[in-house]
Formats: structure tokens, sequence, C-alpha cells
């Protein structure tokens, strides 16, 4: 609604322009940044969390802010401006656009957004596996290039033919060299691992959007966590109740920490014919009082209202009334049917007709709804507001037991100190009076044009102040409480050496107040090095921020940090500062506000219940359950997920190794070709895959989060690892060459192959030079008109075999990657049974190669006696015992390493 040419018209909000005039109430959305003219209600509230973080709605005031030199008013502290894209949550109100479009507020973030996109970094996986590319790729071409070379002299045996088809067979060498070095499934392998980490993630309610962020999680080193319904539950609670009680007020804690009206005051014993002062507050928490509590499809508890008014309807749940069946019936009762959502407050308001509301105003702080009580056919005033404020109303004060005696000074100072204590809690604090004396018969009638639906007191005199003259009975204590599963969670995030910052747009006092809760912050002690307001913080030198955010994060073990009263701009500057110090920055939010925070952060992490669509588009993970403990989880599965991944890149590297080796020995010895390409690539695109995908179901160790994060310059692949995959490599090579040679120098088989002396091995290329040489006929082959051919194609057997040990190595291979260091006595197969059936399947392929004769003719191969297998078994299984040793040396360094950083500490 716009003021134009002096009429009031309906547009489409794209068309408003500064300058215009608009008319807002309940309900709408606000369509540009406007500044208030003029309230057309006793007050005006904005649901702007979204923009600001903010878990209340927020009045807004006609009056300008004041000049204050050099002072940079922060969103949250523009009382008199209504910003685009928030709803009105409460009144009506005029007011003149000043900002459209990419101008707003909300516009600025969108600008944000678009920039922190175009500055996106590669995840610390792709940048690690982008090196390790580049380096096998020149690993790779200097071995082929060697291993070409350093069989120059061959190219002219006789065996060949030709100079030129001598080059060519080296040549083929130098390409199956190529093809068992590189691992082709890799990629295939990774990528089935990250979407079998998203699967276990989505159980534990984190919905991950883009796939590399489920290892980045893994190297996280500082959560950045929004306070509002992801540390606390986003749920206003009651929890201290404070009554006048022998001369003081007395505080009860109050339990519980969501809507559900489940929790007891343990201190407080109520007895309903004695606790007369009690009634009175359950009928002043109830009937004074706007809100609703409703049961939706899930049997949860919500409300319908405002956040405090439902905590004080709550408070009146989980204390009961005298009425013994219902109190069976629901009581501290987690379900309740529809009806009994407020089965209490139902019977509080037995009897009761309303006659006037007085709406909560910014000068007299409180609010008060008037009652026709048809017990007593009387009128009965009840209030609520803030303490300051309506004690200055109030002449009489309420015992226990209902009697009332005269508010004196020294029951005033009690009140005033029991508000302190509440404040210094970070407690948002509501009084409680009634009145039933001196109302006679009042009427409301409803307000001028300027106040539509505003409810006025009126008698035969005209207009008059009831709110006068009252007695206090009581006073409440109201706070998002935090969720009670995020102390551990934060706990075990300081073991696993990640830090925990708090970013809000809450006051500092509240924030600080919910981190000691909570563990961030220290319970005492000062907090002027990790505690600032968005100003605060930016206000400080370039050098002076970096050196806060490093100071923070060497005390990471110890304690975290809050900042609050953040605008966008604020979150998006920490980030930038951690990056800049190489953490890896996970960041949390839920409102517009946040996209470009989380845009910007190596972990996006959105809101999925209370989260907007804009801040989900930005994030790379959603929470399901809104829930800290939640990202704990994802960071745990992140870490287990890099591990995983680390044992089937160690698997295939080894075995890949393994080949280059059996490749390298065969052309350095000058051995007749044991394994072909097209063997090497049935190894490592269907042999190896099975159990490099099953390593990505290894369970995660035992101490995976009481390691420090992995650095973002971490290796992918360390020297140990280099070492560890060069001695098992160098064994696979000498396994499978080994027993190439074996069965042409050695083996006495039952087949009646005929056996050549070593020195015949390594000199084959010039067997037509040697006189008197003759091979026995065997496996329906003859060589009685070519002897070599014995070395070429009588060589299936022998090759056979080889290509049987590497697979049977590998395999083996697979049950040691199952642990880094961790013993196979300490893992052993079976504690991950998927590697056993991949094993199997891979063994059962390689079974259908051996025995299907179409397949055998296409890879060269023979079938195997038990003989056979019997020699393959010997020739394998050592690998199990030189790798025993090298995770025994392994774990004697990491203990070594471990005693000599612990006595620097």
């Amino acid at each position: 609604m716009v003021l134009r040419n002096g009429n009031w018209s309906s547009i489409d909000a794209e068309d408003v322009v500064p300058g215009d005039i608009l008319e807002v109430r309940v309900g709408d959305k606000v369509p540009a940044d406007a500044r208030v003219m003029k309230l057309k209600t006793t007050t005006i509230k904005i649901e702007q969390s979204q923009l600001t973080g903010e878990s209340q709605s927020v009045s807004k005031e006609i009056e300008e802010l004041p000049t204050i030199e050099g002072k940079e008013w922060v969103i949250q502290e523009k009382q008199n401006v209504l910003f685009s894209s928030t709803t009105v949550s409460n009144g009506a109100c005029l007011a003149v656009v000043v900002a459209t479009g990419m101008s707003t507020e909300i516009g600025k973030i969108q600008a944000a957004v678009t920039k922190a996109g175009e500055d996106e970094e590669q995840t610390p996986l792709q940048q690690k596996l982008d090196e390790f590319g580049n380096l096998l790729a020149k690993m790779i071409g200097v071995i082929c290039l060697l291993v070409w070379v350093i069989n120059y002299k061959h190219f002219f045996d006789p065996v060949h033919g030709s100079v030129l088809k001598g080059c060519i067979y080296y040549f083929k060498i130098a390409v199956a060299l190529a093809v068992a070095a590189i691992p082709e499934g890799l990629p295939a392998v990774i990528t089935t691992c990250l979407a079998l980490g998203t699967r276990q993630m989505a159980k534990r309610n984190a919905i991950v959007r883009k796939l590399p962020s489920v290892e980045t999680l893994g190297c996280t080193t500082v959560i950045c966590s929004d306070k509002t319904g992801t540390l606390t539950t986003n749920e206003m609670c009651v929890v201290k109740l404070a009554l006048p009680e022998n001369g003081s007020m007395k505080a009860y804690d109050v339990e519980g920490h969501n809507y559900t009206p489940v929790g007891r005051v343990p201190a407080l014993s109520i007895d309903w014919t004695k606790s007369k002062a009690l009634q009175v507050l359950a009928k002043i928490g109830c009937l004074c009082n706007e809100s609703r509590l409703l049961v939706d499809d899930e049997e949860k508890f919500v409300r319908n209202g405002e956040p405090t008014e439902a905590a004080i309807r709550v408070l009146v749940e989980k204390l009961g009334c005298p009425d013994e069946a219902l109190n069976k019936r629901c009581l501290q009762k987690e379900k309740r049917s529809e009806d009994d959502a407020m089965a209490f407050s139902n019977h509080w308001m037995k009897g009761m007709e309303k006659r006037a509301v007085l709406e909560f105003s910014r000068d007299r702080k409180s609010m008060s709804v008037l009652w026709h009580d048809s017990s007593t056919g009387s009128n009965v005033l009840y209030a609520k507001g803030a303490p300051e404020m309506l004690v200055q109303r109030c002449s009489k004060i309420m015992l226990p037991d209902g009697q009332v005696e005269e508010l004196t000074a020294t029951w005033q100072k009690q009140i005033e100190k029991q508000l302190v204590q509440m404040a210094e809690s970070a407690l948002r604090t509501m009084a409680l009076a009634v009145k039933s004396e001196a109302l006679g018969d009042l009427q409301a009638y409803n307000g001028s044009h300027d106040h539509p639906g505003h409810r006025i007191l009126a008698d035969s005199t005209g207009f008059i102040q009831v709110e006068d003259d009252m007695t206090f009975v009581g006073m409440v204590g109201i706070l998002d409480p935090p969720r009670p599963e995020c102390k551990p969670a934060i706990e075990a995030c300081r073991v696993a050496g990640i830090s925990v910052i708090m970013i809000t747009g809450d006051n500092k006092t509240t924030a600080e107040a919910i981190s000691q809760k909570l563990g961030i912050l220290a319970p005492s002690g000062s907090h002027s090095e990790n505690s600032f307001t968005g100003q605060e913080f930016e206000a400080l030198s370039e050098d002076r921020k970096v050196e806060v955010l490093r100071k923070i994060m060497e005390r990471r073990e110890v304690e975290g940090a809050v900042f609050s009263r953040t605008e966008p701009k604020h979150k998006q500057l920490i980030v930038k500062i951690l990056k800049s110090l190489d953490e890896i920055a996970a960041m949390t939010g839920d409102g517009v506000n946040d996209a470009p925070a989380l845009k910007q952060a190596d972990i996006g992490i959105a809101m999925g219940i209370a989260g907007t669509e804009v801040a989900k588009e930005a994030s790379d993970m959603v929470l399901a359950d809104d829930n800290f403990t939640s990202i704990v989880a994802a960071v745990e599965e992140g870490r287990s997920i890099y591990n995983n991944m680390k044992a089937f890149i160690r698997y295939m590297i080894s075995s890949n190794v393994g080949e280059v080796a059996a490749i390298f020995l065969t052309a350095a010895l000058g051995v007749p070709e044991g394994l072909t390409p097209v063997q090497l690539l049935w190894v490592n695109l269907v042999t190896d895959g099975p159990p490099a995908t099953a390593l990505g179901f290894n369970p995660p160790d035992l101490d995976v989060m009481n390691k420090a994060p992995r650095r973002k310059d971490d290796a992918l692949i360390s020297v140990w690892s280099y070492v560890r995959y060069f001695v098992v490599g160098a064994y696979v090579g000498c396994a499978v060459v080994g027993i190439f040679m074996f069965w042409y120098i050695l083996d006495d088989a039952p087949d009646g192959h005929t056996l050549v002396s070593l020195e015949q091995l390594l000199t084959w290329g010039s067997c037509q030079e040697w006189k008197g040489f003759k091979v026995n006929d065997f496996g329906g082959m003859s060589f009685s008109s070519d002897p070599c051919a014995y070395f070429t194609d009588g060589k299936a057997k022998a090759s056979t075999l080889s290509l049987t040990v590497l697979v049977v190595i590998e395999m083996l291979n697979a049950f040691n990657a199952l642990s880094e260091d961790g013993s196979l006595c300490q893992m052993p197969p079976w504690a991950n049974p998927f590697l056993i059936v991949a094993a199997t399947i891979s063994i059962g392929s390689h079974f259908v190669i051996l025995y299907i004769p179409a397949l055998a003719t296409i890879f060269g191969v023979v079938p195997l006696t038990l003989h056979d297998w019997m020699l393959v078994l010997a020739f394998s299984f050592p690998v199990i015992l030189i790798d025993e040793i090298l995770k025994l040396i392994g774990r004697s360094t990491a203990k070594s390493t471990k005693e000599v950083k612990d006595k620097k500490a």
C-alpha cells in the first residue's frame, strides 16, 4: 500500500521507489528499506531474524537515532528502519522508502554472496589429489622412459626379428608399466567412498549438498556457529521463578529446555490448598497471555504467538493445578492429545470472561488483561511487564499463603537484588502482578482511527489509569536455553583440537552467558581477548584482528570465542581472516544474512528446519535437525571417510607400485614379459575395485576424535607411507616375477614342462643361437620346430601364476589396509564384513577368467591345479608379515613422537 497523489493504492513491490509512503500491517512483508514515520498502533514489531539473527521480534520506533561522531549504527541498532524482506509480526505503521533493490540491506547481502562465490577455492581433497596426480604423472613418465632406455641393448636380440620390432616390444612393456602405475579405478573409488559418506552423514542428520565437502569436514579446525536454534533450542523457556518468601525473594530453578511442558521446579513444594500465591501466579501466566500451545502432526508441542508469552504458558502447564485427576492425566507428560495441549490453562480459565486487553506500550513496558470472574462477580486485572516498571505501579506484595502486605522499600530492594542476579545470567525478566480492587464496572471500547483494535478501559467518568495500586506476585527469568547435548559435543571438539566460535546477532551479555553455560567460554575470568561485538572487532586494526584470531586458535584446547551483535560483513571478515591463517572454517547459518559467510567458508552449514532457502542454496551441507551435535558427528564421519580414503589409496598405490616393480624387474632382468597390458587393466579396473570400495566401509578408529585435525598443507601421502609403499611394492614385484622365474627354473610340476637354467632364462632372447636346446611338449603345445616359442607362446602357465599371485597379494593387501598402523590382530578382517565379501567377489572374478575357456583365451591365462594354488599362497602370504612389521615400526615412531610433543607441552 503506497500513498501517491494523495490516494492510497496497492502496487507491485517491484514498482516501489525511494520517497514512496508505505503502509504496513501485521502479516505484511516489507517491500523495501523504509524509515518509520508514524505508528498506527501503540507498537509495531518486526520479525527480522533472517536478516540479523535476533531470536526476538523487534519493536520499531519513530524517534531518530542520535548523531554520535565516528559511530556507525549496525542493523540491530536501527530501531526506526524497516528492512526489505522482513515481516510485520504485530501492529501497523506508515514509513517512507529510503532504499530499494540492491541498495537495501538484503541487496547488499546478495552482492556479497555473488562475490564470495567468485572467490571459491578447491577443497583440500581436490588440491591434494591434483598434487598427487601431477607427481604420479611425472614419476610414471620418468620410469617408463627409464625402462625403455635400459633395454636398449635388447632391441637387437634376434628373437624380435628386427631392431624396429625390438624397439616396439619394449615400448609395449613401457606402456604396460604406465598401465600398472596409474590407479585407473581411483577416481571412481573416491567418488563412491564420498557418496557412501553422504549416506552415512544423512543418517546422522547432516545432508551433504556438495560431494567434496564430505572429506573437508574431516580437516575442520574451527566451527563458527550461530547461537539461536543451533546451540540453543530457539524455544524460549522460563528457567527461573522468583517468589516472595520469608522477607526475601527466593529463586527456584525450572527444568526443561523447549515448549514441551515437562520439567519440574525441584526445590518448590506445591500444596495447592496452601499455595494461594502460586494459584494467582498460574492465573496471571495463563490469563495475561495471548499465546497458545498446540500439538503438531508429529505430536510435538509448538507455539502460536510471542515466544516469551509461550514460555510463561509452558510454565503454567508444568506447575499443574488442584485437580488431581487432571494432574494424573497430563502433568509432566511428554505426549498429550491436541485437546489437552493447554489442559491446565483451560482449568484456570474456567468461569473467566475476558473484558479488555491493555496492549504493551514502550512507555509502560507492560501489558494487562481485564477479566470478569463469574465465581465472585467481580473484575480482576492481570498484568505482566518489565520488573523495574511494574514494581513502581505496585503498592502491595503477595506472600505464599495468599496474604497481602505493603510493598516496602525493603521488599523493593529484594526484588531489585533478584532482578540484578537474573540480568547477570542474561535472563529476560518478567514481573507478574494482579489487581482486584477498585475496578468497578469497567468496560472496554475500540480506540480511534489511529489505533484500530486498541481496546481502551473506561468507566462513566471517561478514561482511567487502572495499572496502579497493584499487588506484586512474582517474577520469572526467561531464556532461549542451550541444547543439553551441545555442551559434551563442544568438549568433544576441544579434545579433537577444533575451536568453537559463537557468532550471533544477540547482545554481548546474553551471548557470553550462553557460551559459559555451553563451555565455549571459561565460567570465570576476563573475556576481553575472546569476546567482541561486531563493531568492536571491526574497529581493530588489520594486524590486531589477525592477532586476536591467532590467539583464539592457539587457545582452542582451553576455550573458544564469542562475537555478538554481528552483521553479515563481520561474519565474512572473521572467515576471511581464519582462512588466511590456514584454518579450515565451518560456518553455520540460517538467515539470509548468513549466506555470504556460508558461501565463503570452507564448509557452509545451513539449518534444515529454521533455515531460509537462500542460506541452504549457499551452503555445502544442511543440518536436518538444526543441532550442533550433528556437526560434530559429521566431522567425526568426515575424519573416518578421510582415513578410509587413505586406506584405499594406500591399498591401490601399494598394489600399483608392486605392478610397477614387477614390470621394472622384468625389463631390468631381461626375462620374458610376465604380465600383459590387458591383464594389468583387468586387475586395476575389476579385481582391485570391490576391495577398494569396501575399504570405504571401514569402521572409524576408536581414537578418531582424540587426534588434532590435519593441517591444510599436510601431504596426502607422507614420507613414511612412501617408504611402506616401496617396501611392500618391492616384495610384490619380487613375488610376481619370482614365481614366474620359479616355474621356469625350479617348479618340478606334474605337467611335464621343461626346466631351464637361470642363465638361459635371463638370456632367452638369444635362444636361437643355443645349440642343442630342446623343450618337452606339454599343455597341448609342441615346441620341436621352434624351441624359442617356449618363452613366448609357452609362458601362459608362468604368466597365469604371476597374475594370480598379484591378485591374491592385493586381496591380502586390502586386509592390511584396514588400519594404517593397527595390527590385523587389533582390527581383524571381520571388522569390515564388506571387505570379506568384496575380496570374495574379486577372487571369484579371477576364477571366472581362469576356468572359462573363452575368457582364458582373451586374457592369455590357463587353469591352475591344486599344486599351482599352493605355490601361489606360498609366494603371497609373506606380504602380511612384512606389513605387520612395518605397522609395528609405525606405531613405535608415532608413540615416540607423541612423547616428545607431550614433553615439550
